[in-house]
């Protein structure tokens, strides 16, 4: 979904594309994972760089429920956050000591999982709840990054975007409003920081569009705890 400057209601802004929003959401999940994994905790560095970590989740937590909105293929969408998910098992269990924890990959599929139920399940109002809530459990179940909170983040993030005769920057607002909750359990000033950035969001692609430009930045989350495990 594209929405142009001109209409846009927060045009008075400087407004951030999908893109934006992608490489924003990346640079805080490296700041955040070479403060845990590299600095010491008890250093003014680690906290910053913590902080500003907090940004990543939620912003991907967005992408994804819009990024199931505009996908053509669902299937597909969730077995190639399922690959990069296996894949990524690797560096983390190197990096965290297979610990029996999973890494966040798992839990953003597991999302697109409970959009999908949502869709197939929607007429039936309690058996759809029930999938979405088994999925939240099954996160929790597996230990995977985030576990329930960021299942249901997804959810909320794609449920409250789904009135279109409702202005955008009201929609924005309920989603952050009713996502704000989930997100500060990590962070009262991350939070802060990830609504912003997700506020200020204009509904464009941006430059990053194509399977290849897709697949690297799906990628570029093993590729990166590797190089972590090598530090």
């Amino acid at each position: 979904m594209d929405v142009s400057s001109t209409s846009y209601p927060l045009k008075m802004f400087p407004l951030l594309s999908g893109s934006a929003l992608k490489i924003i959401a990346v640079l805080s999940m490296v700041a955040d994972h070479c403060a845990y994994y590299l600095l010491d905790g008890n250093t003014w560095a680690y906290e910053v760089m913590r902080c500003f970590g907090r940004i990543a989740f939620p912003v991907f937590a967005f992408l994804v429920a819009e990024g199931f909105a505009h996908t053509r293929n669902r299937m597909r969408y969730f077995f190639s956050l399922m690959l990069f998910a296996v894949v990524s098992e690797v560096p983390w269990n190197l990096l965290n000591g297979a610990d029996g924890t999973h890494n966040v990959m798992f839990t953003l599929a597991l999302g697109v999982a409970a959009l999908a139920a949502f869709e197939r399940l929607w007429e039936h109002r309690i058996l759809c709840c029930c999938s979405i809530l088994m999925t939240a459990w099954l996160a929790a179940w597996l230990e995977a990054d985030y576990e329930w909170r960021g299942v249901l983040m997804i959810v909320v993030f794609y449920l409250l975007n789904m009135g279109k005769n409702t202005p955008v920057t009201l929609r924005r607002i309920m989603q952050l409003l009713f996502a704000f909750p989930l997100m500060m359990h990590y962070g009262i000033i991350g939070a802060l920081l990830a609504c912003a950035v997700i506020f200020l969001y204009n509904g464009t692609r941006g430059f990053i569009h194509g399977n290849v430009a897709k697949y690297c930045f799906y990628a570029f989350y093993p590729a990166h705890l590797f190089l972590l495990c090598i530090c």
